[in-house]
């Protein structure tokens, strides 16, 4: 089948050429595009502070900016998260990459708010639209090893959220900061559309039969097994306070971590704003289990997160850092576990579709707490509103390890 008559859900009469790729490959293949994709919605962690000063943006602004990706990511996860189930995979993820180019080359040439925000917008879809069709192809990939796939799944996303600031720190030292990080960034993007649009796809689902095949692509009201409620909530819930702190360490956090560290290399703060993600990224290499993982990671990150808050305070930034490293371990650790078995209770035919509905909750971290959190620095300054809202979602954090612990305990 040909990208476009998968995208018209209809079979292709007389065979063609194309790349009859190896498993690992397409493991591998199905990692970099997520992974890429989310390396270039987060380049412009570092650029933020460059962007208000050529725009005239407030830190308002910056949050409004943030969160147009992340609503755009969350209203595509919703309408058009169970694609992947009905036109395949490989066509959901050249789509998403399309996309991604489109938005990047937006955002490096916006002007206004208006238009930055068209650009995250774009490149928000473009997640939405790799996310669950990532995830389900390698499940797919590893039918037999789902523990691995969801390991895959979270070390790409995570990955790719934690190198994207770092990278587009590196990248701001070269001449036009604002733009040649996307430039780059398209490049490589271009660079992987070429094999995966040579890929002989393996269709999961057949085409849809019928007149009208695309009235599958409907949006569809999610719905959840009776087995997976408890799994899917609790999945949901960590999910959605892992993206408060990822929200805040990819928008606002360059800022507050400057103060802290008192210095303004955007290199140094990129990697910094990337700390607990590379963190998060490198806990999923950890095999960590038992009853009791889940509970302690959620307390690990709860105590974390308030330290991070406090480094300002105590005019740390060892404490900083530390406090960053082990927020990410706990998340990634507490997210993973908790991914894991609701995946491992879905059925594959709806994976795509119910793996996109936690990521809808998860990524309404980003946007929601975020904006708040925009505002309260707009009202208190930035200081008093990061030790606010690290307080909160440390506590929210020990609140879960709580629920989490007595589900542990019962029989």
């Amino acid at each position: 089948m040909t990208v476009l008559s998968e995208l018209r859900m209809r079979p292709v009469t007389a065979g063609r050429w194309g790349w009859d790729a190896s498993t690992t490959a397409r493991l591998v293949l199905a990692g970099v595009v997520i992974f890429t994709l989310l390396v270039g919605a987060n380049l412009a962690t570092p650029l933020y502070p460059l962007l208000q000063a050529r725009i005239g943006m407030s830190s308002l602004g910056v949050t409004v900016a943030f969160s147009s990706y992340v609503l755009a990511l969350v209203a595509v996860l919703m309408v058009a998260g169970h694609w992947s189930d009905h036109i395949g995979r490989r066509a959901a993820l050249v789509l998403a990459v399309l996309v991604g180019l489109a938005g990047g080359v937006i955002f490096a040439n916006a002007d206004t708010l208006i238009t930055l925000s068209l650009g995250r917008a774009l490149q928000g879809v473009a997640v939405g639209l790799a996310t669950g069709a990532s995830s389900a192809a390698l499940r797919e990939l590893l039918p037999q090893r789902p523990d691995w796939a969801s390991r895959f799944t979270l070390l790409s996303s995570a990955g790719g959220v934690a190198a994207g600031p770092a990278i587009g720190g590196l990248l701001s030292l070269l001449p036009d900061p604002t733009r040649t990080p996307y430039y780059v960034h398209s490049a490589v993007l271009v660079a992987a559309l070429i094999p995966l649009w040579l890929l002989k796809a393996r269709p999961a689902i057949a085409p849809a039969e019928g007149p009208k095949p695309l009235k599958v692509l409907a949006p569809r009201k999610p719905s959840i097994s009776h087995d997976a409620r408890g799994a899917f909530w609790m999945a949901s819930a960590t999910g959605f306070l892992s993206f408060a702190v990822f929200g805040f360490c990819l928008s606002l956090a360059p800022g507050y971590f400057a103060s802290v560290v008192h210095a303004d290399s955007r290199p140094l703060i990129g990697l910094l704003a990337g700390v607990t993600l590379g963190a998060s990224a490198l806990s999923q290499l950890l095999g960590a289990r038992g009853r009791f993982v889940v509970p302690v990671a959620l307390a690990v990150l709860g105590v974390s997160v308030v330290l991070v808050g406090a480094a300002a305070a105590w005019s740390s930034p060892w404490l900083l850092v530390a406090a960053s490293i082990t927020a990410g371990v706990g998340q990634g650790i507490a997210f993973r576990q908790v991914f894991n078995e609701v995946a491992g209770k879905v059925e594959a035919a709806r994976h795509a579709q119910v793996i996109s509905t936690v990521y809808v909750i998860t990524y309404l971290g980003s946007a929601v707490p975020v904006i708040g959190l925009g505002l309260a620095v707009s009202a208190l300054g930035l200081q008093p509103a990061v030790v606010g809202f690290t307080a909160l979602c440390g506590l929210a954090a020990l609140s879960l390890a709580t629920v989490s612990l007595r589900s542990a305990l019962r029989p």
